[in-house]
């Protein structure tokens, strides 16, 4: 499966280091204003306060079956709540075809949904998707994934950027590996221009080592399911297991495949996987892994449906159509496992209150 986005808008949100302890910041009309009294809920900074959403009903469309994104179903339930929207819905197709999801998307829109958060299955046609949907007066955010080129569609995207997540998961297997040794790269689809993005941040990163650390291998095309990574890694370390000092995991299956393998094989490799799978957060715990980046699902839900909002109910536009925003990817590790969330959290109301005053142009 192709994760989050390839570029990152400048100076607007730059990607966080998780730190446990991290604070939300507070702003105006947010859920907490800075004298500590609760403001209402669907308010936020920048004049952006969504008055009426009760004629908004937003679709959340991931472009398959995927653990990754599960949180979005949550979020966007509780952003109805939130915001008092008339109506959402997740739902995905049984497989991963760019053209069963165009179906579902036009179903959808005969159902009476008019705001869209889609993870386009194709990178290279889901810009007519998403031009679709726009010429019919929709509002469309580009959630968990950008469009692969240099123009995006959709009013926005909201999604990580990979290759800088990739480059501070190498980072971390460096240290972890003591700065010298042999690293493998575990990823996703080869042809997947997010794949490309990941396997670059991983090279950067065995780049700065001066020689001092060896890509021993990079394998693609084992994330379509956890058999096909569990094999994979399996050979990987029957043919090569004795050479390897760290393994970095830029896909989810990979990752619970390599945290499975050196748990039983009781292999020294150093393991940093992606995302927050209960398999990786208890390695990490048990010591098996070392550490995860993970991402930002429930904020891309959250942020996303709350701007379609109000760029449905014509409150606001955006600046700059198309504009690609990071969601955050943060590290963890050992001494922050029990409280990553909570900067992950805190992120997501940076976002907010990034997209109310530089993303989004309110009346």
């Amino acid at each position: 499966m192709r994760f989050p986005t390839r570029s990152v808008l400048p100076g607007v949100v730059a990607a966080v280091v998780l730190a446990s302890g991290t604070a939300a910041c507070t702003y105006k009309n947010s859920g907490t204003e800075s004298g500590g009294q609760a403001a209402p809920a669907a308010r936020t900074g920048g004049g952006a306060e969504l008055v009426d959403g009760s004629r908004t009903k937003v679709a959340l469309v991931p472009g398959g079956a995927h653990p990754y994104f599960q949180p979005w179903k949550t979020a966007v339930t509780t952003a109805r709540k939130t915001y008092g929207l008339g109506a959402v819905t997740f739902d995905e197709t049984a497989e991963w075809d760019q053209q069963k999801q165009n179906n579902l998307l036009s179903t959808l829109a005969a159902r009476g949904y008019n705001s869209f958060g889609v993870f386009g299955v194709s990178p290279t046609d889901i810009n007519s998707t998403f031009a679709d949907l726009r010429s019919q007066g929709f509002p469309v955010a580009s959630l968990g994934s950008c469009p692969a080129g240099d123009k995006d569609e959709a009013d926005f995207c909201l999604s990580t950027d990979v290759e800088l997540a990739a480059y501070k998961a190498s980072k971390a297997a460096i240290e972890a590996m003591g700065g010298r040794g042999t690293l493998v790269h575990l990823t996703g689809n080869n042809v997947d221009a997010n794949t490309q993005l990941r396997i670059k941040g991983v090279a950067r990163a065995v780049k700065e080592t001066g020689g001092k650390v060896k890509l021993l291998q990079t394998i693609t095309d084992i994330d379509t399911d956890l058999q096909t990574a569990q094999k994979a890694v399996s050979d990987l370390m029957a043919a090569k297991g004795d050479r390897i000092t760290g393994i970095v995991a830029t896909a989810y299956n990979p990752a619970v495949a390599a945290a499975d393998a050196v748990s039983t094989s009781g292999s020294k490799a150093k393991v940093i996987a992606i995302d927050d799978d209960a398999k990786i957060l208890s390695g990490i715990e048990q010591g098996t892994v070392t550490a995860t980046v993970v991402q930002n699902p429930v904020g891309q839900a959250e942020v996303g449906t709350w701007a379609l909002a109000l760029l449905q109910t014509k409150q606001c536009t955006v600046r700059s159509p198309g504009v690609e925003v990071d969601s955050g990817s943060f590290v963890v590790t050992k001494a922050n496992v029990s409280g990553y969330d909570k900067a992950r959290q805190a992120k997501t109301a940076e976002l907010k209150q990034q997209f109310a005053d530089k993303i989004l142009s309110c009346g």
